[in-house]
């Protein structure tokens, strides 16, 4: 389950929960979070949103995916599946290693070395507050004390999702690249998981305690603030998951680290991509595809022109 869970933990749209993790007092950043974020039913029929980048002998589909699901929800159908049966490449963000070289890259990159334990790291309220949250998830308090904070709060962040029944590999990037595979596809990763894990490693550690802090306070609200997550996405409301996905990126060392840089990075990516005939179907979290720091609006800087495919 390790091996599943590296992308579901590094691309999570739960990760950009770390953008509400400013010098504000965490609850404050969610409860704000909360109160602008309306509340969606899930649709019968799923229709998340679809977009595509057309010249004369290149097509790249965009479309913004959710790492972790509850397995039955039928998504990959009409449009989506049009677009990807058309396409003769998948990329995605990062391509999952085989187990062993995922445990080398998370006992380089998650393992604390300083030697100083995680719970040690926190003052006396904050570590009181994380202890109770790790027995409320049935968790030994010292479970994740060799842990740097960020690994940490995104593994505690997990387990009330996986209690619900969502599981780590029922994610739209197993369903794609399990289709991709079948059909010997060629498939790209954006980034390696060394990148991905090293953008919160190297996060400072005051700012991995805020975000460990704010998951702490937020960890009973992490199922129902998924299920409208997901929601959001069936429904392709677009400016609603920019606002539960991508708030809060105020701090300039979060907003560059996690959207801007990234999204800067894959517009390079399909710019040069452009030059090359072919179709490509491009799968990357829903929050890179939305708000105004998103993957077309950095494109449109570059003088592209994404479409909307209704259907």
């Amino acid at each position: 389950m390790a091996r599943r869970w590296l992308s579901a933990l590094i691309t999570s749209p739960l990760l950009l929960g770390l953008a509400a993790c400013q010098s504000e007092p965490p609850q404050t950043a969610g409860q704000s979070a909360a109160a602008e974020a309306q509340i969606a039913t899930l649709p019968d029929d799923p229709d998340p949103a679809l977009w595509v980048l057309k010249d004369d002998d290149t097509t790249i589909y965009l479309f913004g995916t959710v790492h972790i699901l509850k397995p039955g929800l039928l998504w990959f159908d009409e449009a989506i599946k049009d677009a990807f049966d058309e396409s003769d490449e998948l990329v995605v963000e990062m391509i999952e290693p085989d187990p062993a070289a995922m445990m080398k890259i998370v006992g380089d990159l998650a393992i604390d070395k300083s030697g100083v334990s995680l719970r040690d790291k926190l003052n006396t309220e904050d570590r009181a507050a994380y202890e109770a949250a790790m027995t409320s998830l049935d968790l030994p308090v010292n479970a994740f004390d060799p842990l740097d904070p960020w690994f940490a709060s995104v593994s505690m962040s997990l387990v009330p999702l996986v209690k619900n029944g969502y599981d780590p590999n029922s994610g739209v990037e197993d369903a794609l690249t399990g289709s991709a595979k079948s059909r010997n596809m060629k498939i790209i990763g954006l980034e390696t998981p060394e990148q991905q894990l090293g953008f919160f490693d190297n996060l400072p550690e005051d700012v991995q305690i805020r975000f460990l802090n704010f998951n702490v306070n937020s960890i009973g609200d992490m199922a129902a603030g998924m299920e409208n997550m997901v929601a959001h996405w069936a429904n392709a409301n677009i400016a609603a998951l920019a606002e539960l996905m991508n708030a809060g990126l105020e701090e300039k060392i979060l907003y560059d680290t996690l959207l801007s840089n990234r999204n800067a990075n894959w517009a390079e990516w399909v710019d040069q991509r452009m030059d090359q005939p072919g179709t490509v179907f491009m799968a990357v979290g829903a929050g890179h595809l939305a708000g105004d720091a998103s993957l077309q609006a950095q494109l449109a800087k570059r003088g592209f022109r994404t479409k909307r495919i209704k259907y």
